[in-house]
């Protein structure tokens, strides 16, 4: 990976944290300073936790885990769906979707409903249909993709989300805890960083501050999907071979 530099951090403004009236005390220790009432991370606690946090996706990546990229934010939204597409990973730029991971059993059929009904579109199945008809599947299909569109590739569970902001999306931080997932998040001084295994402290509303982040969580997810593909190889590559040699038997 990439190695990013104090300097890279500087330039993307991800040390501009909120105003000093607006800080949470839990994260006094990702602070430097302060400077005309705004607070000012500590770019050294800023790389550490992103390269932290980027190790971690390499690794979950190479396992073949699903990480989901989550920004609801306005400013996070193009960013993080880019990056997700990326990177091949599930994502929410919408709403989160109460019980996306809680309530997974359940959720999964509507995601599986959605596939069905895009397959069967493009098969011609509802072509006997009205046209008043059409209509009505057509629109349950565009609300359907505006909801789960950004999760149909979700196979399970995932194994961890990455979010931008950590006070916007503590609805989904905390069905994460409740499941066991782990959390990366960028986390401005406003946030509570207790819920957060891989705290990225971090401006969240700067694009290039998220850019930046969202940039080396995608180079790392890739890396480690490489990582898992080149196991794949050798594995099939070791029973072909052990294969050949029963055949000659």
């Amino acid at each position: 990976m990439k190695e990013i530099s104090l300097k890279d951090l500087l330039e993307a403004g991800c040390h501009f944290g909120h105003q000093t009236n607006r800080w949470h005390p839990k994260m006094k220790p990702y602070i430097f300073t302060a400077r005309d009432g705004i607070h000012i991370f500590d770019l050294v606690k800023t790389k550490i936790g992103l390269e932290a946090a980027s190790a971690f996706a390499k690794a979950t990546a190479s396992e073949g885990g699903q990480i989901i990229f989550v920004g609801t934010k306005r400013q996070a939204q193009n960013i993080i769906k880019e990056a997700a597409v990326k990177a091949g990973m599930p994502y929410i730029t919408e709403r989160w979707i109460g019980g996306l991971i809680t309530n997974w059993d359940e959720l999964k059929k509507r995601i599986n409903h959605l596939a069905d009904l895009k397959a069967k579109k493009a098969e011609g199945y509802f072509a006997k249909m009205t046209k008043k008809e059409n209509l009505l599947i057509d629109r349950e299909i565009v609300k359907m993709e505006r909801i789960f569109g950004g999760v149909s590739g979700l196979t399970n569970i995932p194994a961890a989300i990455f979010v931008i902001d950590g006070r916007k999306e503590d609805t989904a931080i905390k069905e994460a805890n409740m499941r066991g997932g782990k959390v990366i998040a960028v986390v401005d001084t406003n946030v509570d960083p207790s819920n957060i295994d891989f705290v990225i402290p971090a401006n969240d509303d700067a694009a290039k501050s998220i850019q930046l982040i969202c940039d080396t969580i995608v180079e790392a997810v890739l890396e480690g999907k490489k990582i898992k593909e080149q196991a794949v190889k050798a594995e099939e590559k070791k029973l072909a071979k052990e294969e050949k040699k029963e055949s000659k038997k």
